[in-house]
């Protein structure tokens, strides 16, 4: 378990590469890159999405700690790449509102989904998120520079949701389930503030 999430906390820590690459002057596009690195930690429903994902990986524990968060960030691109097309996908909005619902849910309620269903629900959704990416992305930015921000920084708000249901289950051997699932019940009602245009 231990060996994966260090294995996990690697693969995301290697995603920053291309930023180092871009960071030289006339290699890459750092414009797009930092602008793509900053669009989900720039929207509440965004952030508390990739963290809960990280939660609900931890949740499961053996292979979905890696599946289930490749498996969001790949479709994330899938979704990506159509937004910067201009391909329309209904209901973007709604789909990222009800992705911080359900997935608040799942963990408040200590959902042990089988891993194909997981990362089924998972990648539905992140082709929203992705959308919503690709979809504002600046005119003058490379759409690859802007999508390897965007999947790095959704990698690494996992990797934190791995890390903080880790840490909480460690907190308290009795009670650190009770937290995790005190925190995805505080998204999933944050999920519905997004919703009803509270948040």
């Amino acid at each position: 378990m231990h060996r994966t999430i260090r294995t996990a906390a690697a693969a995301a820590a290697l995603t920053l590469l291309p930023q180092l690459a871009f960071a030289h002057t006339g290699v890459g596009d750092v414009h797009g890159f930092s602008h793509g690195f900053a669009h989900p930690l720039g929207g509440l429903d965004h952030l508390l999405a990739m963290v809960t994902v990280g939660i609900f990986a931890w949740q499961l524990g053996g292979r979905a700690v890696w599946a289930v968060p490749a498996t969001f960030v790949g479709l994330m691109a899938v979704g990506g790449a159509l937004g910067i097309s201009g391909i329309d996908v209904p209901f973007v909005e709604l789909g990222i509102a009800l992705s911080v619902i359900v997935l608040g849910g799942v963990v408040a309620f200590g959902v042990k989904a089988p891993l194909a269903a997981a990362m089924a629900m998972v990648g539905f959704f992140a082709i929203f998120h992705g959308h919503a990416h690709g979809a504002e992305m600046p005119a003058d930015a490379s759409g690859l520079a802007y999508g390897l921000g965007f999947m790095s920084a959704t990698a690494l708000l996992h990797v934190a949701g791995l890390g903080l249901g880790m840490a909480i289950g460690r907190f308290g051997e009795l009670h650190g389930e009770k937290f995790v699932r005190g925190a995805g019940a505080a998204v999933a009602v944050a999920g519905v503030g997004i919703l009803a245009g509270l948040v």
